[in-house]
């Protein structure tokens, strides 16, 4: 147990995900959401669980962490459940990786071979292995990658989870309340300037997501290097002969954007995601909403039949080397929780168990160390 007091700004699934875990310890824990909670990147997110299906492109750190969190999540589940009452969606089919075409093919056993190499439990399939295991899938798919334990989670299903594990643990929430600065004195954070008044706090956490650099009384040297990428995504009315129950990613040689699809179990069909450095601009495009539902065509041919539902747009919260950036900065009793990029869900059980367990005990573990502030700071 604990007496500190702990403010945090940014209510999405990292700021609730520790927030819920310091109060469950005893302290007395306070989140300023400048919009409404969990309802920026978190609720935008297609709650894939995926660090092998992107392990060729990561660090081995970034791999090593996203698998962490990834082990942590039977854990967080069972622990989430039982304290908010409600499930979270989580759900273990595993991912297909497909190609369509002998370029991609080709860029697959790439992918493949980078998995081998890293000892990942992959398995290669042929077109017909593919439709076997999703029968949905276009008779053009030539080869697949199969990454049985990448799951998926239900994110909007998580944030109102969070939401009650946090309020029901005794953490206080103030939505549409952005604070006006971080007060530090003498290098000390010693709290927030929100609604005129100074709130005084032991430990001030930064998990504001991709606002993180726009926080005022931060010192710029050390301001995160967090910047928006921009991410257009839908959601299908699965119906009866679309049955999908993997994620099913693309690898398209020739065209800009891979998708995926993301089955839930109220039957909605989650396509994703363009990636676009547009600063904060949150606009619909035709031209991302074509490629998304041609590459979902592409892939599940179904899909030409069924009604959309939603179409939306958020903001990942990526760091200069898109890995998040995680604990103490140079100003004492201020911490940071942020720039997760695209793998926001997959990392706040270890997130939250990690930050919460270096403020309870003064303690930064070896799996999160590679990621504070400090490697930015020395180059």
């Amino acid at each position: 147990m604990t007496d500190k007091k702990i403010i945090i700004i940014g209510g999405g699934v990292i700021g609730l995900g520790i927030g819920w875990q310091l109060a469950k310890a005893g302290a007395a824990v306070t989140i300023y959401e400048r919009a409404e909670v969990g309802r920026a990147a978190s609720w935008a997110a297609a709650g894939m669980l995926a660090p092998l299906a992107e392990a060729h492109s990561e660090e081995p750190e970034l791999l090593k962490l996203g698998c962490e969190s990834l082990d942590r999540y039977p854990q967080w589940t069972a622990e989430l459940e039982a304290d908010a009452e409600m499930s979270i969606g989580y759900r273990v089919e595993g991912t297909l990786i497909v190609g369509l075409e002998p370029d991609d093919t080709h860029q697959l056993r790439h992918i493949y071979e980078a998995q081998q190499h890293l000892r990942l439990d992959v398995n290669w399939l042929n077109g017909r292995e593919a439709r076997d295991l999703e029968a949905a899938l276009s008779p053009r798919v030539t080869a697949a990658i199969h990454c049985a334990s990448d799951y998926q989670v239900d994110n909007r299903r998580m944030v109102t989870a969070l939401q009650r594990a946090y309020e029901g643990s005794g953490g206080v929430l103030h939505e549409k309340s952005g604070i006006e600065r971080v007060v530090i004195k003498d290098g000390i954070a010693n709290g927030v300037q929100a609604h005129g008044d100074f709130q005084e706090a032991d430990i001030v956490i930064l998990s504001a997501g991709c606002w993180s650099a726009q926080i005022a009384g931060i010192p710029d040297a050390i301001l995160p290097p967090v910047r928006p990428v921009k991410g257009q995504m839908l959601a299908l009315q699965m119906e009866e002969g679309i049955a999908i129950s993997s994620v099913i990613r693309t690898v398209r040689a020739r065209y800009p954007v891979p998708v995926y699809l993301v089955p839930r179990a109220d039957g909605r069909l989650i396509v994703g995601a363009t990636s676009e450095e547009m600063g904060f601009d949150t606009r619909l495009t035709v031209g991302g909403v074509f490629e998304l539902l041609r590459g979902a065509w592409e892939a599940v041919p179904g899909v030409y039949e069924l009604p959309i539902l939603e179409t939306w747009t958020g903001l990942r919260p990526g760091s200069r080397d898109n890995a998040p950036i995680l604990g103490k900065t140079p100003i004492e009793n201020l911490i940071y929780a942020t720039g997760h990029y695209r793998n926001g869900i997959l990392l706040t059980p270890i997130t939250a168990y990690e930050i919460a367990k270096l403020i309870l005990t003064g303690e930064i573990s070896e799996i999160i160390a590679p990621f504070q502030l400090d490697r930015f700071l020395r180059q």
